[in-house]
Order: structure tokens, then C-alpha cells, then sequence
């Protein structure tokens, strides 16, 4: 993490991201879809997972130490967060309390799962571009009433495999990203460098902008009009390492879009035409901490969404071993 005297230190200007016409765009979203090189039975980018890169990946553990890289449901509304989950106890009543016997405290959940501040999972089905899903599939399978193909169910098993944090405000200098920020393609790679840290084949990237920090300091906003995040041309870089798994403490889209008549651009190059997972949302500050006490930046991480067969998506809780 970056010194709190950098903090108060006058701010470096931060490069000013390109704009790209959605003809641009277009040609970058073929290109990536090209070169992923799956199909849908192999479940996308996953297919890189493989059991031998698992057992590496278990032998990136050193200390045993766990972190969550999940920030806490919230259950209050907010800016960036009008539709909060909503929980509440149905048991025990009042008589039950402090009755003779057995009782069961009970609990009702329920959530907006791709809204814009708890962690989750998207699955392959969630963004659809042109009428298709990722792998060409008619994006008429996701209906009103389920999703019939490309599933959350695709990830049953779970996700385990060698997570990599790239900490863009570290090699930055400065605690945070500010929201509208973007990241590059060489940024990614400035960072890797710096951390001395190589993202290869199979490996679930963690990209930090410090959403986290910025909202806990600063307080919450609206960031469906102003976010940090990945500028499209950054998709080359997952692309040409071959992971399997994308996330950040943001939700990976910046905000505005650099793409015009495109909302959500990195959505749609990593889960429509590269066949990536994303985690949005996700809570960094804890590991980048961990990880530049310890110098390093890989890890084991385990994933594990929900048992929703026929879901876009799922809260989640990944878990980093160091």
C-alpha cells in the first residue's frame, strides 16, 4: 500500500484515457473473440484451470494465512446502492426467546446481485451483444424466467487456481484511482514489472483500483456515472497471457465508457468474446496490504458461488491463502 504521507502529497496527473469509436471497438471485440481459442462445453476460460495448474497453484501458499476479498453485504441504501439486500430475522418470535426448549433462529436474504456495490460472480450468460451469448449462443436461451445456457452452474465445482494482484494505485503512487480513471494494457504491464509478478496461463488477475479505500475515506457516490476501471485496449493483456478469471474492486468498467454507444465495453470483451468470469466489486485493501508486506503478489485463491443452477450470477466471498 502507498505511505500516508503520499496521500497528502500533491497529486500526479493521471494519464488521460483514449477515447474509442464504437467501429474500433468492434474490430477489438473480433479480434479478442478470435484468439479465444475454447468453446462453450469447456466452459469458457475456465478450460485453462487445469488440474495441474491447480497443484501449483496450492504451492503458492506459504504462511496459511486466509483473506476475503469480499466487502460485507449492505443492507442500506445508498448512492451506489438505491436496491440494498435485504435481510431480516423470521425466528425466533419474541415468546420463543426466552421460552423452555428448543428454538432456531431463521433468516430470509434476498439481494440485486449485479448492482454496483456487493461482490459477485457473473456467469457467461449475463451480457449479451448482438443477440448472442459468449461462444455464439443465441442470447434467446436467457429468458424472464431462467437462463438456459452458460450458467452459474458452469462453476459448480467452484474456482480454485493462482490468483495475481496487480495494484495500479501502488505503482501509481497514490492510494486510489479517482472515479473516470482507466487503466491500460500497460499499466497492467508497468505493474507486473514492478511487483515482480508474471501473469500466466490459467491464473485468476485481480486488478485494484482502490473503489475501497476511496469510499471508506470519502463516502459513497453514484458510480454508474463515474468509476475507475479498464479501458477496452486492456483486454489484450488477459488475452495474450491466457487467464482464466478477471476481477477488481471496481466493477472492471470504467465509468464514463470510452467506447461511444457502448456502455459496458470490458463486460462485453471479457465475458461475450473472450469467455472470462468477472468478479466485480470485490474488497483489495486488505490484500494489497498482505501482499506488499510480504512482497509478493501470487497466491491460491478459492472461489465458491452459489448452488444457483440456472443463475447469472452470485454473491461471493473469494478467498486469498498466502
Amino acid at each position: 500500500m502507498v505511505d500516508r504521507a503520499k496521500q497528502t502529497a500533491p497529486r500526479p496527473k493521471a494519464p488521460v484515457p483514449e477515447r474509442m469509436s464504437e467501429v474500433a471497438f468492434r474490430a477489438l471485440y473480433r479480434r479478442l473473440r478470435e484468439q479465444a481459442d475454447g468453446t462453450v462445453a469447456d466452459r469458457g476460460a475456465l478450460r485453462r484451470l487445469t488440474p495441474e495448474r491447480v497443484v501449483a497453484a496450492v504451492r503458492e501458499v506459504r504462511t496459511g494465512r486466509t483473506v476475503s476479498l469480499a466487502a460485507p453485504i449492505e443492507t442500506t441504501p445508498g448512492p451506489d446502492n438505491p436496491q440494498p439486500a435485504s435481510h431480516r430475522m423470521v425466528a425466533p418470535t419474541a415468546q420463543e426467546s426466552t421460552a423452555h426448549g428448543l428454538h432456531f433462529a431463521r433468516d430470509r436474504f434476498a439481494m440485486n446481485v449485479h448492482g454496483d456495490a456487493d461482490s459477485h460472480l457473473d456467469a457467461l450468460c449475463h451480457v449479451m451483444f448482438d443477440g448472442e451469448l459468449y461462444g455464439g449462443v443465441p442470447a434467446s436461451t436467457v429468458t424472464p424466467d431462467h437462463a438456459g445456457a452458460l450458467t452459474l452452474d458452469l462453476v459448480r465445482d467452484g474456482i480454485v487456481g493462482r490468483g495475481v494482484l496487480l495494484d495500479i494505485p501502488r505503482l501509481r503512487g497514490v492510494p486510489w484511482l479517482e472515479p473516470g480513471e482507466q487503466v491500460g494494457a500497460e499499466d497492467l504491464e508497468a505493474a507486473e514489472a514492478a511487483q515482480g509478478v508474471t501473469v500466466g496461463p490459467g491464473d485468476l488477475l485481480f486488478v485494484r483500483v482502490g473503489h475501497r479505500g476511496r469510499r471508506r475515506s470519502l463516502g459513497a457516490w453514484d458510480p454508474s456515472q463515474a468509476r475507475a476501471g479498464l479501458h477496452p485496449e486492456a483486454m489484450r493483456f488477459p488475452a495474450e497471457r491466457g487467464v482464466a478469471v478477471l476481477g477488481s474492486d471496481g466493477n472492471n468498467d470504467a465509468a464514463p465508457s470510452a467506447v461511444t454507444g457502448v456502455g459496458y465495453p470490458v463486460h462485453v470483451l471479457a465475458v461475450n468474446a473472450m469467455g472470462l468470469h468477472l468478479l466485480d466489486w470485490l474488497d483489495l485493501e486488505e490484500l494489497a496490504e498482505v501482499c506488499a508486506g510480504a512482497s509478493r503478489s501470487q497466491f491460491l485463491c478459492v472461489v465458491a458461488p452459489l448452488r444457483l443452477p440456472s443463475a447469472t450470477g452470485s454473491p461471493v466471498n473469494p478467498i486469498a491463502v498466502l
